[in-house]
């Protein structure tokens, strides 16, 4: 037996009459979303800048494929 409602075949129901908002603390963050992890990263390490590279020329591949 299904506890689904009967109209689930559509998707997930949602309220079209009221916007949706999203819930906003003082700070202005989303209180759900976890303190933001402070990463320090040497930007002019060689090893940076040749990862920062490959993922560009990866990109480019990309967009070019997806054309």
């Amino acid at each position: 037996i299904s506890s689904d409602p009967p109209n689930s075949t559509q998707g997930p129901a949602t309220d079209k009459k009221a916007p949706q908002e999203k819930l906003v603390d003082k700070a202005g963050k989303n209180p759900t979303q976890e303190p933001e992890e402070e990463i320090d990263i040497d930007l002019d390490a060689p090893e940076t800048e040749k990862a920062a590279l490959a993922i560009q020329n990866q990109f480019r591949r990309f967009q070019k494929k997806k054309k």
